[in-house]
């Protein structure tokens, strides 16, 4: 009888709360507040051309052992919603980073912004990790303080089209996943936030050093080419050179920023079964650097 009254909690909690594969619904998705772009209209190739083709509104950009490839925004934001679908390679792609970012590397060398979301290569049989990160006037040095949030996913993303993006405005940090969030990170002081203006970006690259098991698995090009596809690009920011009163999307129903309860209920949810790594739990970094933590 016990068992018989918590399937049936458990039925009701589903009915509204749980999507098609069982996992939470945020209730709001800022995905459909956002119009999609056709890639020629917000972005151009950065590196790589002959690694990189437009099929009808998808993109596909590989890496072997001559070459990767990127792509860049036409213009640079300084707020806004940045999201796009993508479809990772199944096999082996131990060493390999396919991502979809923010940065401003170009115009501060050295210096720069980032906010990432970056998909680590993986091994046949062991799920792909999608590392979310945050720095600010960080360097190419070694010497960069990540923000690092890693999660495994609920679903196969070599299965599929799924949707990743990012909300930046000025008071917080939002990564969502097919409109789920799974990471907020709020602004607590000017230093520990980027601010200055950002182009968006997508890359296939080789990270043989860290991206899987911190190195120890590399990059093997017998498996080449290494693809990653791209479609459904959506921008819906403030470039520099908008009104100032121009205000980005908002994250959650409540045009104040934050998020919903249900919203919060859903990020908790993925941060419970499928985060794998925090920066704030790590007993080896310093946390004088991360005072947020």
């Amino acid at each position: 009888m016990v068992l018989l009254v918590s399937l049936l909690v458990l039925s009701l909690f589903c009915l509204s709360n749980c999507e098609g594969s069982g996992w939470p619904s945020p209730g709001y998705y800022p995905s459909s507040r956002v119009g999609s772009l056709y890639f020629s209209q917000g972005f151009r190739n950065l590196w790589g051309p002959q690694h990189q083709s437009l099929n009808q509104d998808t993109l596909t950009i590989w890496l072997d052992h001559n070459s990767g490839s990127g792509f860049k925004s036409l213009r640079d934001y300084r707020s806004g919603y940045f999201g796009t679908s993508l479809k990772l390679q199944p096999g082996y792609t131990a060493g390999i980073i396919t991502s979809f970012y923010l940065s401003n590397s170009e115009d501060f060398p050295g210096h720069h912004d980032e906010i990432d979301i970056e998909f680590l290569g993986t091994t046949p049989g062991k799920p792909y990790v999608l590392q979310t990160n945050v720095y600010m006037k960080g360097s190419g040095d070694g010497h960069i303080i990540g923000r690092e949030m890693q999660f495994h996913l609920w679903f196969d993303p070599t299965k599929g089209f799924h949707n990743y993006a990012i909300l930046w405005n000025p008071n917080e940090i939002i990564f969502f996943v097919d409109d789920v969030p799974i990471r907020r990170y709020p602004k607590k002081s000017d230093a520990i936030f980027p601010q200055r203006p950002m182009y968006v970006y997508g890359s296939i690259w080789d990270a043989s050093s860290w991206a899987t098991e911190d190195g120890r698995i590399k990059a093997d090009y017998k498996y080449q080419p290494f693809v990653g596809k791209y479609n459904n690009f959506k921008i819906g920011g403030c470039t520099t050179n908008d009104n100032p009163s121009c205000r980005p999307p908002s994250g959650s129903p409540s045009r104040s920023g934050g998020l919903s309860r249900q919203q919060n209920d859903a990020m908790e949810w993925v941060q419970r079964n499928y985060k794998v790594y925090d920066y704030c739990r790590d007993p080896q970094r310093d946390r004088t650097h991360t005072p947020e933590c």
